[in-house]
């Protein structure tokens, strides 16, 4: 009989809150562990020759997600791979499904604050922008993160490993998700 677990340790999906750390993380991790490393954000962009907020603006959310579920069902074929998801990916049920029962997903955990600080100059994300376009004011900003961090911090908790990020480096970040990912696929 064949371990289920076994299929889903070639796949490590990083989700968290933009801000939290995947894109940092996620190549170090990769190379750390000798796999692949894929940004879903940043493979969309090319694909379609856009940044996120140009896809967002032009083409709408629904769009954006409709590229991330083809996407994911891809990348759950291959093998050997970290996929940095976007801060929203799981909140999508069809796309939440999908990386849970075919990858190991690990959630890199950042206090609101931290990411208030990480976030407060950033203007390449559509939920860091009014209808407009234009960069929030500060206190947008802290309401923006704080509402959108508690819709996704229970979808995030699911994740079958959490990783604290807050003022931490990133190697023992990835020491830390090495040794949980040991723990988890054993």
């Amino acid at each position: 009989m064949t371990d289920p677990a076994a299929g889903r340790k070639n796949r490590i999906f990083l989700t968290g809150f933009m801000g939290s750390g995947k894109s940092t993380v996620g190549p170090i991790l990769a190379n750390t562990i000798g796999y692949d490393y894929i940004d879903v954000d940043l493979t969309i962009e090319k694909k379609v020759g856009k940044t996120v907020n140009e896809i967002f603006r032009d083409l709408g959310q629904e769009y954006f997600r409709s590229l991330e579920q083809a996407l994911i069902i891809q990348l759950c074929a291959k093998r050997h791979l970290v996929i940095s998801l976007g801060g929203g990916t799981i909140v999508d049920p069809v796309s939440f499904r999908r990386v849970i029962s075919s990858g190991i997903l690990v959630y890199l955990k950042a206090d609101p604050e931290q990411l208030l600080r990480r976030l407060r100059w950033k203007s390449d994300r559509p939920v860091l922008a009014d209808f407009s376009g234009d960069r929030l004011s500060e206190d947008e900003l802290r309401s923006r993160v704080q509402d959108l961090y508690l819709k996704r911090e229970p979808i995030y908790s699911k994740a079958n490993i959490t990783v604290l990020t807050d003022e931490r480096k990133v190697g023992p970040t990835v020491d830390q998700i090495v040794r949980q990912l040991s723990a988890c696929i054993e």
